[in-house]
């Protein structure tokens, strides 16, 4: 046992120094040590009041075992009345209800940001608490407060821990083609949208594939979701090197795209982006949402699933995943992701590379992208790519040159 534990901290050790070493930076190496984060699995915060709630005349349904299906069935029988009272009574458990109309979900959010941010300053202006306490609360009301700007679709909030976050470009509920943006390490609330460096966050790779997205086909209604809802790992700490907190997020993804099939209509399923940790996330989901062809010829029902900057997918080839699913992989040179290795041993490390010619994958230009979070950047064959697969203009994807 001793040495099992051993041999444990040696391959954690190996994992983030690796990293460490390649990043070659003063915070990569403070984000090594970093403590292991606390999943959040559980319903959104309000859920038991709102189980306990009878005033309706029936049973409200339990957002832990409902699914998005009957979710939207019940939303559905309400009155608009009703609806008003549960967005005023429950923001957070209407604002994260899969299965509930967009637009409910963006008023019930705006209800909880709102709060949210009243609440951080509340304890910003609190001479009680000490000065840190005071500062991490003035940071969560800024961030808070430019999510209530007019043009901003909030998909989910969750105030809780680092807080989660998703966010929406473009008319989901119309749209032809959805996509969904599964992000990796120190993605969060406070890491959502970052004015200095725009494309190491979440939202600034949403608006990036959003936009290039209307550059390659104007006139085809897209949008975009950037997913934030799992904790993610901090740093390059030993969360990183294991799949403890994708085996949480799974379901959570998985309720996200069922709850986008009962209220959006795409010509086809969404396509998910997965970057680094969020490529764990997506592999470790991927048996449970694709949705079968009519027929080997037929790709109408195929989820496309781009994994880049990963670490590995969990598995050790695309045989693993499940039938309807497609998966595009790449990584550029520079990606200091390349050097980590690329095994499982005893639950640590994430299984084969996505980008090796055995993985079963089907590789993509990443050229002129840099660094392990330049995927996103203007002229990149990695965005062209992105945008390409998303629209389905599979014969506008741009190979690898095997000369480079």
């Amino acid at each position: 046992m001793r040495n099992r534990r051993r041999w444990k901290r040696v391959l954690i050790g190996a994992f983030a120094g690796c990293a460490v070493l390649a990043d070659a930076g003063a915070s990569a190496a403070a984000a090594a040590v970093s403590s292991e984060q606390l999943a959040i699995s559980t319903p959104p915060a309000g859920s038991a009041a709102w189980i306990q709630d009878h005033s309706f005349g029936r049973s409200l349904p339990d957002p832990a075992t409902t699914t998005p299906a009957a979710a939207a069935a019940f939303f559905a029988s309400l009155a608009p009345t009703e609806l008003d009272r549960l967005i005023q009574d429950y923001p957070l458990v209407v604002g994260n209800y899969d299965g509930a109309p967009l637009d409910l979900r963006y008023r019930a959010n705006r209800i909880a940001l709102a709060a949210e941010r009243d609440q951080a300053r509340t304890r910003a202006a609190d001479r009680k608490l000490d000065s840190d306490t005071r500062a991490l609360a003035v940071s969560r009301a800024n961030d808070v407060e430019h999510l209530l700007a007019p043009d901003r679709q909030i998909l989910a909030f969750d105030p809780r821990g680092r807080g989660l976050v998703s966010e929406v470009w473009g008319d989901l509920a119309d749209a032809e083609r959805v996509s969904v943006l599964v992000p990796g390490s120190d993605a969060d609330l406070g890491h959502h949208d970052q004015a200095a460096d725009p494309l190491r966050s979440p939202a600034g790779m949403a608006r990036a594939l959003y936009a290039e997205e209307r550059h390659q086909a104007p006139g085809t209604r897209t949008a975009v979701i950037s997913w934030t809802g799992y904790v993610t790992p901090s740093g390059l700490g030993p969360d990183a090197a294991t799949s403890r907190l994708a085996d949480v997020a799974a379901p959570r993804l998985e309720r996200l795209l069922a709850g986008l099939k009962e209220t959006t209509r795409p010509d086809a399923p969404p396509s998910l982006l997965c970057h680094s940790y969020g490529s764990v996330v997506c592999g470790t989901a991927a048996p449970d949402i694709p949705r079968a062809a009519a027929s080997p010829s037929d790709t109408s029902g195929i989820t496309d699933l781009m994994v880049f900057g990963s670490p590995g997918m969990g598995v050790q080839s695309t045989t693993e995943l499940g039938a309807g699913v497609h998966v595009w992989a790449t990584r550029n040179p520079s990606d200091w992701i390349g050097n980590v290795p690329f095994l499982e041993v005893g639950g640590l490390g994430h299984g084969a590379d996505p980008t090796a010619s055995g993985f079963g994958s089907e590789q993509i230009s990443s050229a002129r992208a840099v660094g392990h979070n330049g995927y996103f950047s203007e002229g990149t064959d990695s965005l062209h790519n992105f945008a390409a697969i998303s629209l389905g203009h599979y014969q506008d994807v741009l190979r690898p040159n095997p000369n480079q």
